[in-house]
């Protein structure tokens, strides 16, 4: 009954876990934060525990449902020599769009079997999304460290429901990445170091979003023209060939946007930027953080005319 109203409110896919320890994740999450994999992304480390356990975050927790939410857009910019940016970022900020459907699905549990305790999350809160989704059979982390499914791909949101309802944990699903290493190998900066090992401060999104201080120079030729996150492994990802568009109009990209030359890239003021990225990802960086990668894009990759 959950599933069949996550798919009615538009989820892609539902799984169930049981609320558990992850044991065999904290010691990977500890060897990769001991390597400073995580960069600037101290909250990274914080919580570690909580990180863990969902029964240390959300008292008294059972379950866990994972929901995955596709964002794959039928649109692409016009101009291939405009500057790139991550196609989720495209529409309105996804922690609202579908935090907003998550609720509805908490609320229609509710309703329908009782008084359930629990809480939401998307993104939001230490939990350890892609390993939930994962046990709860959403699909299998890739060498990229994202997780897919093998009839949809990997351009989807995360999300889950931690609450203290017992339900049948689902199977995983099989690893399907065999010896393929288009990822890796696709990587400008060599940030997929091994199969599911991501050294996040290479890692084009973090070095464009996540990083504070200026991107190191040693980076500047291999940005390829993105100036907010990046696709690159998910574009050379071979079971990105069943992604489907999705079709909530708020995560559409704004016509103008599509429309951008480098010249317009080059030329944008602090107005243009409130206008067609309100509501937006984009204004986790802010306008001056966005100029200074434009600068950088203008100076290292393909001319600008």
């Amino acid at each position: 009954m959950i599933k069949e109203e996550a798919s009615r409110l538009g989820f892609l896919f539902s799984g169930i876990s049981k609320a558990q320890f992850l044991e065999e994740e904290a010691s990977h999450l500890e060897n990769w934060l001991k390597q400073d994999y995580h960069g600037e992304m101290s909250y990274m480390g914080n919580h570690f525990d909580k990180r863990l356990d969902p029964r240390k975050l959300v008292p008294g927790s059972k379950s866990v449902i994972s929901l995955a939410y596709n964002y794959y857009p039928e649109e692409i910019p016009l101009d291939p020599e405009s500057p790139k940016i991550a196609r989720y970022a495209y529409g309105e900020d996804y922690h609202h769009v579908v935090k907003d459907q998550i609720y509805l699905l908490m609320e229609f549990i509710q309703e329908n079997i009782g008084k359930v305790e629990g809480r939401i999350f998307i993104d939001s809160a230490p939990v350890m999304e892609r390993t939930w989704a994962e046990k709860s059979g959403l699909g299998w982390i890739g060498k990229n460290t994202l997780l897919i499914h093998k009839k949809s791909g990997s351009y989807f949101f995360l999300g889950e429901i931690i609450l203290d309802l017992e339900l049948i944990p689902d199977s995983p699903m099989e690893d399907h990445c065999g010896t393929c290493t288009r990822c890796i190998d696709a990587c400008p900066t060599g940030a997929i170091l091994d199969s599911q090992i991501l050294d996040a401060r290479k890692c084009i999104s973090y070095l464009t979003i996540e990083l504070k201080n200026e991107i190191p120079h040693e980076f500047h030729d291999k940005m390829d023209n993105w100036v907010f996150g990046c696709d690159i492994c998910q574009e050379v990802c071979p079971w990105n060939r069943f992604s489907l568009t999705h079709t909530n109009p708020l995560l559409k990209p704004k016509t103008e946007m599509l429309g951008m030359s480098p010249k317009d890239w080059k030329d944008i003021t602090q107005d243009i930027f409130d206008r067609l990225f309100a509501k937006s990802p984009l204004t986790r960086t802010g306008f001056p953080r966005l100029k200074q990668n434009l600068e950088i894009l203008e100076k290292n990759s393909k001319p600008w005319n």
